[in-house]
């Protein structure tokens, strides 16, 4: 694939090299080469992702759920480090900075955005995957389908987003492979 991409270029600059200036043809190769470059790179790096998912059992934990993929379970992997760092999934989530920040007087509580504190990275991956879940999910499930009848899309996708930090932390805590249709059961 790589090659042919290359060649396609080349014969491209070569068509039009009758019309522009040697200087640009030029400039346009070096750009092209720079370009092919960048995918070796990205090639590479994507095969020690792999080879590191294949190692990490928490981040093939994480990689089942819906809306994760290779990025996002190593990167959560690596940050959460362990899931006995944070006391409750809710807390893992707010140190991604994907609850909504609040402020209050007079023992009134008004609830903001979200706070957008923490890792910067791995919240964006995540809000990505959720957003990639709503669009191209096959069946959302019972909360997802109320809640979006009921909220904005991007308050759904960032709602989405938590509940899968929730679960990503759960899933570490509690030593258990993922489970779409896991019910909790309440205790009384």
């Amino acid at each position: 694939m790589e090659e042919r991409r290359s060649v396609t270029a080349y014969d491209a600059l070569d068509r039009i090299a009758t019309r522009l200036p040697r200087v640009v043809i030029e400039s346009l190769r070096e750009q092209w080469q720079s370009v092919s470059e960048c995918d070796n790179q990205v090639a590479r790096i994507e095969m020690r992702l792999k080879a590191l998912l294949k190692e990490d059992r928490n981040a093939q934990r994480i990689l089942a759920i819906p809306g994760v993929g290779l990025l996002t379970a190593t990167a959560a992997s690596a940050a959460m480090g362990r899931a006995d760092a944070f006391k409750s999934g809710r807390e893992f989530a707010a140190w991604l900075g994907l609850v909504p920040a609040h402020t209050g007087t007079g023992g009134k509580t008004r609830m903001l955005g979200i706070s957008k504190r923490g890792d910067t990275y791995l919240r964006t991956l995540l809000i990505h995957g959720a957003r990639s879940v709503l669009t191209r999910g096959k069946e959302p499930g019972a909360w997802l389908q109320k809640i979006i009848q009921r909220r904005p899309l991007n308050v759904v996708v960032v709602a989405l987003a938590n509940k899968m930090a929730r679960t990503i932390w759960a899933l570490l805590k509690h030593d258990r492979q993922y489970q779409a249709d896991w019910v909790i059961k309440a205790t009384a």
